[in-house]
């Protein structure tokens, strides 16, 4: 490191334009030495695989366009310490046998992509075995169809130490991919429209999802075989469809899910085999299900969200509950509180009978607003036979939090 900021003192400025001494952004490159800065003035380049291998600094000034002419991967970074800034880069190669990627960073440390807008992509931003870098206030908008022959928006594989921060990706297969990437944090993005999920992640440990928005993807986001994870103060919303939910836990142990909003989802969190999370300060607005529990969920506690109009707070797939439910806000408790101290003075049953015939028999769901549901349900939370007896807030909150 100390090398490549000694080169800084005798970096040089290559200009790149039509009518400059250097016309293309490869051959700035291959004249640049360490250190130096490629200013790439606007206009239309039409390059492909370009391979930046030494610490640079490559610069648009007024959204230069890069086009690939659907050649392949456009711009490959196999160096450390380079930054990408300004580019308007386009039609990236599809392949079914090469993820070709808009940029690409292969075995790099200390990189920054920043300002780039990406269109008309096969994979967007594409960080690889690379470690401790930013990617930042970028725009990817692609123009996918079908999920066999599209990629994904931003994706990091075997990367450590990033920080995905102030981008906008729109209609690519998964928003924000990341696999085996650990310490990471997504930060303040905005994911929508994609066809499958706004972020996707699997085997990834100690990451930090905060401030971010997903809507209207295909399946919300899904989260699979990780320890450790924070998601705070995000917004997951409209993601409907018959196999749509929010957020999908799976195999997910030690995490923390706090102060989100969930509205409007076919199911708000879907959870299979994971233990020991805490999820609090959440919204839970007009969702077909805010909770679905689908077995092997041990330790988790659920406590101060807010459950408002859903058509099922809890849906429980088994009898046994381990789990805790208290001092939450039930939109739909009918409870007293003669004392006056905020606490409902009979705990809340949130498990219907209705959920568990609906998972059973999904057609049963028309008969939703009939009485007999009513009554069937009132029968259960008497007596219950078919859902866990000991599954109740003993602390139903009167007022909802933060009004």
């Amino acid at each position: 490191m100390s090398l490549f900021w000694g080169l800084q003192l005798f970096a040089q400025t290559i200009e790149v334009c039509s009518n400059c001494d250097v016309t293309s952004l490869q051959d700035a490159i291959n004249t640049a030495v360490a250190g130096d800065t490629i200013l790439v003035k606007k206009g239309t380049y039409k390059e492909y695989n370009i391979v930046v291998d030494k610490p640079l600094t490559i610069k648009g000034e007024n959204f230069p366009v890069i086009d690939g002419e659907d050649q392949g991967e456009i711009i490959r970074v196999v160096s450390d310490n380079v930054t990408i800034d300004g580019l308007f880069i386009i039609n990236v190669g599809t392949s079914y046998t090469s993820d070709h990627a808009a940029i690409r960073v292969v075995r790099s440390e200390n990189f920054l992509i920043q300002n780039v807008v990406l269109e008309k992509l096969f994979f967007g931003i594409y960080i690889e075995k690379s470690n401790n870098g930013r990617i930042y206030h970028n725009k990817v908008i692609g123009d996918a169809q079908d999920e066999y022959n599209s990629g994904n928006g931003i994706q990091l594989w075997y990367s450590k130490n990033i920080v995905v921060e102030k981008n906008i990706v729109q209609k690519v297969r998964d928003g924000i991919y990341l696999e085996f990437s650990d310490h990471i944090i997504i930060n303040d993005n905005v994911s929508t429209d994609n066809l499958r999920y706004g972020l996707h992640f699997m085997f990834s440990n100690d990451d930090l999802y905060t401030n971010n928005t997903f809507e209207n993807n295909g399946a919300g986001v899904a989260v699979m075989f990780s320890k450790r994870i924070k998601m705070l103060n995000n917004t997951f919303k409209k993601n409907w469809g018959t196999a749509a939910f929010g957020l999908l836990l799976k195999e997910i142990n030690d995490a923390e899910i706090k102060d989100n909003v969930f509205e409007e989802n076919t199911v708000a969190i879907n959870i299979e085999g994971s233990n020991r999370v805490m999820y609090s300060g959440n919204d839970f607005i007009s969702n077909g299900y805010a909770i679905k529990v689908l077995g092997a969920c041990y330790t988790n506690t659920f406590e101060k969200n807010n459950f408002l109009y859903n058509s099922f707070d809890v849906s429980y797939h088994s009898k046994i509950n381990d789990n805790i439910f208290r001092h939450n806000y039930w939109s739909s408790y009918t409870g007293y509180d003669l004392d006056k101290d905020g606490i409902g003075d009979v705990p809340y049953r949130p498990v219907k009978l209705f959920s568990y015939i609906v998972n059973k028999t999904p057609e049963t769901i028309i008969l939703m607003r009939s009485l007999f549901i009513d009554i069937i349900d009132f029968s259960e939370k008497v007596s219950p036979v078919f859902t866990p007896d000991n599954l109740l807030d003993m602390t139903p909150q009167i007022k909802r939090y933060n009004d």
